[in-house]
């Protein structure tokens, strides 16, 4: 037997602790994460549904100040017709284009003409779900567009 060969023991018990602690030690701290986490999750979410009933309230606001001087269907209707016009410029704001690319969001861009000699050439861009790609100016399946 070697002098060293009790220490070998040792040493696999003290590294079988020092995991066991890194785990306990990893896992409290992860647990006291999630808890705040959830917390800051259930705020939001009772911030979201307030902002839903006070956007609510002032809806009916609108509506009912209307109905003073207007029938009450009028009223309503050009209530709902504000609340869907704002929904439509906050979706379109939502949506990621780049300023000044002059083109709707998720086409995708057009490459350069082969017979422009100015900069770079452009490799073709690759496909884009639900985008058609665009036809050539001398496309000879389309009358008066033949070269």
């Amino acid at each position: 037997m070697k002098p060293l060969d009790h220490l070998e023991h040792l040493d696999k018990h003290l590294v079988d602790e020092l995991a066991q602690v890194a785990r306990e030690t990893v896992r409290e701290e992860l647990r006291e994460q999630t808890r705040k986490q959830r917390r800051k999750a259930a705020l939001y979410a009772a911030s979201g549904a307030l902002a839903l009933y006070a956007g609510a309230a002032l809806a009916l606001a609108v509506g009912l100040a209307l109905a003073l001087g207007l029938p009450d269907w009028a009223a309503a209707l050009i209530t709902a017709v504000v609340l869907a016009v704002a929904a439509f410029v906050l979706r379109g704001m939502a949506r990621p284009s780049h300023p000044g690319s002059g083109r709707p969001a998720g086409t995708a861009p057009a490459t350069r003409d082969a017979g422009d000699p100015s900069g770079p050439p452009v490799p073709p861009a690759p496909p884009v779900p639900g985008a058609v790609p665009p036809r050539p100016a001398h496309d000879p399946d389309v009358p008066g567009t033949g070269a």
